[in-house]
């Protein structure tokens, strides 16, 4: 393939419609640049974000002990999450600019990530694309699992939540880079290495992700032979082997600490109540709730027309004079995507059942928790897209490959206009709730600097997140932690704005 500033050459495949020539990396360019505007608004609205519900707790720990500190809560006390730990304290110990950059970062973090394993996928297939075309897969795949759950505040902007449900998926993708990018033994025992300690680091983050990772890998374990080339089958069987069993080690000291045993003991969440039947029967009824409203979010239907435009674009890699990276996949997309369909189906149940004893009923509106699956469905929708625009290009005529360029060229656009408008709204609603958190927070500030030991606290929610005195002030939570926080003996419910 031979890139230039106004067009692109790209070896033909046979059987095949003429492939475009000109401007094609400006196209590309410039429709990537569609969902990239909408992150960078999303990043920069991210300065409103301020400390709310769980973070009033976390903060005096990291202020006082470190993040050492934060770690040692999580396992004794709270839910023996250390990895979690280690990831919040390193945002909450620039206590209100950690909260202002947590969206950028996280936004960044999750764009390269998803761009360095498109671009590796396609090349371990033995697929080439214009330039500018992984790009404008992972900037759709980032945006619509960022901004197209019902509740993005909780998901993207509330860095506790985005840490345990957001990111760690994203983290646990991670691992699969190294094995991508491995050319020689070394490169390969390296990445054992890597998915043996990315997945305790994940086991000790989220129980969620490693629900999904432990399904994910089981199916590579069991498929491998069917998806993945013979030359390549013996070691990634191993590396998925690996992963299992860094998740089971990590999940291990997770379930056994001091925290979690404590966690469920405030809840009610025995292990065994998660597996009554009862319990089974209620999450299956909340999941099947929860697949209602993901199923009929249209805005996933960018992550579709990305893929169209993927596979229209997409051709088999010419043999070169440099050496190549041996393929991994083998053309066998019809099972790829019945077992990642299934592998998305049963991963997100089991999420649910493990949920639902901590949530009960409320587990369909804890829409945070549903992206530890829903990286997985979205990366389903680019895949079906994929294939879709290759069955298009090469058995249909060319003018019907065009007219479905251009169809998902406009779905694509409209689906970041479609996710605008709410994340306008949303931003104007963190505005309001920034500055009246501003003035609060030097209120309180002074009044502690001048001797005060109790002040009142006037509650500051946004997108339904918890802040303290709920229920007209019968439920204080957090408000111990807030007094804290402020150096106060203790702060008392108002209803007078800051």
């Amino acid at each position: 393939m031979a890139v230039g500033a106004k067009s692109v050459t790209v070896p033909p495949e046979p059987g095949g419609p003429p492939v475009p020539r000109s401007r094609l990396l400006s196209w590309t360019v410039a429709m990537s640049l569609l969902p990239l505007g909408l992150l960078a608004y999303a990043a920069w609205l991210g300065r409103h974000v301020r400390p709310s519900a769980d973070e009033w707790c976390f903060l005096p720990v990291v202020r006082d002990h470190g993040i050492g500190g934060l770690i040692g809560k999580f396992y004794v006390t709270d839910n023996g999450r250390i990895g979690n730990g280690l990831l919040v304290g390193l945002y909450a110990q620039f206590p209100v600019a950690g909260h202002q950059w947590f969206a950028l970062a996280g936004g960044v973090l999750v764009l390269a990530l998803l761009r360095s394993i498109t671009v590796l996928l396609l090349r371990r297939a033995g697929l080439v694309t214009p330039r500018g075309v992984p790009l404008l897969v992972a900037a759709m795949v980032t945006t619509v699992f960022l901004l197209a759950t019902p509740n993005t505040y909780k998901t993207y902007y509330w860095p506790a939540a985005s840490v345990s449900h957001t990111l760690a998926p994203v983290l646990a993708c991670a691992a699969v880079i190294p094995l991508l990018r491995a050319r020689s033994r070394r490169g390969r025992i390296a990445a054992l290495a890597v998915v043996l300690v990315a997945g305790i680091f994940v086991g000790t983050l989220s129980e969620e992700t490693s629900v999904v990772a432990l399904v994910v890998l089981g199916t590579v374990v069991l498929l491998g032979g069917r998806i993945v080339t013979a030359r390549m089958r013996a070691h990634v069987r191993r590396w998925a082997l690996l992963g299992i069993a860094g998740v089971a080690i990590g999940t291990a000291v997770l379930v056994t600490s001091p925290g979690s045993l404590r966690r469920r003991e405030r809840f009610g969440a025995e292990t065994a109540s998660m597996v009554a039947p009862e319990t089974l029967l209620a999450a299956a009824r909340a999941y099947a709730r929860i697949l209602e409203t993901v199923l009929t979010t249209w805005q996933y239907a960018g992550a579709v027309a990305a893929g169209v435009l993927l596979g229209l674009l997409w051709r088999p890699r010419a043999p070169g004079p440099g050496p190549t990276a041996p393929r991994i996949l083998r053309p066998a997309g019809r099972l790829l995507l019945c077992s990642g369909a299934l592998a998305f189906l049963v991963s997100g149940y089991l999420c649910t059942v493990v949920t639902y004893p901590v949530f009960g009923p409320r587990v369909v509106s804890a829409e945070r928790t549903w992206n530890d699956y829903l990286l997985l469905y979205v990366a389903l929708l680019v895949a079906a897209g994929a294939f879709l625009g290759r069955a298009l290009r090469t058995r249909t005529h060319e003018r019907w490959a065009g007219v479905a360029t251009a169809a998902a060229a406009a779905v694509y656009a409209i689906t970041v206009v479609g996710l605008a408008v709410p994340l306008h709204q949303l931003g104007q609603d963190m505005r309001v709730r920034a500055q009246q958190w501003d003035r609060q927070d030097a209120w309180l500030r002074a009044g502690a600097a001048g001797g005060a030991t109790v002040l009142p606290y006037t509650p500051l929610p946004v997108s339904g997140m918890l802040e303290p005195f709920r229920a007209q002030g019968r439920l204080p939570w957090p408000a111990r932690c807030v007094a804290d926080y402020y150096r106060l003996d203790r702060v008392t419910y108002s209803t007078r704005p800051p």
